[in-house]
């Protein structure tokens, strides 16, 4: 029904023995919010998220989340997935590094230390850096570097003569010609285990800043072997971009989404207006579906090949089939057959299940609601916590009736039934097969099969398709609870 898009970074592990160490204890104070900076979601999915699921085509032997400011939430959020050690004190980024220490050394030959709000990474890119990593002898530390048009904020790369790493210098620090560099530090490195640790244990807090840097480890390196430290270098700030506020968060998330939709209309999804999609990094589409202007595709959705989808149509955690039609309608938590039709303004709450042919007019609503196949449920309806049968036919403005004194009760509705406008049926209460009920009836007990039933409260006032049982019709006696018949 759905096809998985071509992988955009089918990556394999360069290293059997690699560690990922992702920092996201930060508060993010200019995030300005309530919820940890690392939680904060782009296209569906945490900043955090993003940024493990880039590592994850590595195969790391251990991946370790360091948390601190919201650790709980974070843990809560991103599941047992991962190993998680607490930086307490926010000290710097050397020593929030050094909390991963116990769970790291010994397990892995290379550490990959990212951040966690640095949603924009490429599997393809840190791949790369890990393979340039290994591939010389000697190396103590590799760092993701950056040709930025535009470096303001960021830690230059110094070079000596022979085009050797020789330093990291801060902006703030930096001379005027240093400021001119346009290589700048990305944060993000590889570093050989054994020489890591015991060395960022020694690692001095920085001058007049109170806290321990992991780039001085830079300087460390260098002073003990010089040539020991090597550059992968990207060019633009794209990828390594971390988040600190919303406006940058806005940012990000444009980004991805334009990777996303680059990705399925490469796959054979039509989109009219791409600009105005939104698709969530979990969503599946397949092929030949058209979007229309203003539609959002969120959470686990899934759509089947040859649907038209909008304008303006939301899935939340939907599944729908092959061939289907949704117009401007709100789907969450449900699912929808192939071949199903379906008008504008109406709701599929969670727990609805559309058979195949279903056809659902204009303003109608489903909720925890089985409709059986070629089922029709006209406009300006309610169906709630019901079965309905294949071939029913559901008037406009029905509703069932399903809440009486906090509790929730059920409708069964036969195959082949005729629910006449304006009905109400109110649970609990059978409808039998191939019944029907009249415009504005209100059925409060059970209607035998083949019967017909008006008013208010509904009453049997015929067989269909026979006469009564003695006559040939419909053999089966009304249920216990029902009006006899007339």
């Amino acid at each position: 029904m759905t096809t998985e898009p071509a992988t955009e970074e089918t990556t394999a592990s360069p290293s059997p023995r690699l560690a990922a160490v992702v920092l996201a204890a930060g508060m993010g104070k200019r995030m300005r919010s309530k919820l940890p900076k690392v939680l904060h979601r782009i296209a569906g999915v945490p900043l955090v998220e993003h940024v493990v699921r880039a590592v994850a085509p590595l195969a790391p032997a251990r991946t370790v989340l360091v948390v601190g400011h919201g650790g709980e939430q974070v843990q809560a959020v991103m599941g047992s997935g991962y190993e998680y050690v607490t930086q307490a004190q926010q000290l710097g980024t050397g020593h929030a590094v050094l909390q991963a220490r116990a769970t790291v050394a010994g397990q892995a030959d290379t550490v990959l230390v990212l951040y966690g709000d640095s949603p924009l990474l490429r599997s393809t890119t840190l791949a790369d850096l890990v393979r340039l990593h290994h591939s010389r002898p000697g190396v103590r530390a590799t760092i993701l570097t950056c040709i930025a048009e535009d470096p303001t904020g960021y830690g230059r790369i110094i070079r000596d003569a022979g085009g050797q790493v020789f330093d990291i210098v801060e902006e703030r620090v930096a001379t005027p010609e240093q400021r001119a560099l346009k290589e700048t530090n990305s944060g993000i490195y590889c570093f050989d285990s054994a020489w890591l640790w015991p060395r960022l244990a020694e690692l001095l807090v920085h001058p007049g800043a109170g806290e321990y840097y992991l780039t001085d480890m830079i300087a460390v390196a260098i002073r003990e072997q010089p040539g020991s430290v090597q550059t992968f270098q990207v060019s633009g700030m794209e990828e390594v971009a971390g988040i600190n506020n919303r406006v940058q968060l806005a940012e990000a998330d444009l980004v991805i989404r334009n990777r996303i939709r680059t990705r399925w209309m490469l796959e054979g999804v039509t989109m009219i207006d791409p600009a105005t999609t939104y698709i969530d990094v979990d969503v599946t589409l397949g092929q030949d579906t058209i979007l229309y202007p203003g539609c959002y595709l969120q959470g686990q959705t899934r759509v089947g090949a040859d649907c038209r989808l909008g304008p303006q149509a939301r899935l939340v955690d939907a599944v729908v089939g092959d061939g289907c039609v949704v117009g401007t309608s709100l789907l969450e938590d449900c699912v929808v057959e192939d071949g199903v039709d379906i008008g504008s303004f109406n709701h599929l709450r969670p727990g609805a299940y559309l058979s195949t042919g279903v056809h659902l007019g204009n303003f109608a609503e489903v909720k925890n609601s089985r409709l059986g196949r070629n089922v029709s449920q006209g406009h300006f309806s309610y169906i709630g916590d019901a079965e309905v049968g294949d071939n029913t036919n559901i008037g406009a403005g029905t509703i069932t009736a399903n809440f009486n004194n906090g509790v929730k009760n059920r409708t069964q509705i036969g195959p082949n039934v005729f629910i006449g406008s304006d009905s109400v049926l109110i649970a609990p209460v059978e409808v039998g097969a191939g019944a029907q009920t009249g415009a504005g009836a209100v059925v409060n007990k059970d209607v035998p099969p083949g019967a017909l039933v008006v008013g208010v409260p509904a009453r049997v006032i015929r067989w269909l398709n026979g006469g009564p049982p003695e006559r040939g019709g419909p053999a089966a006696p009304p249920r216990e609870g029902s009006d006899p018949p007339a």
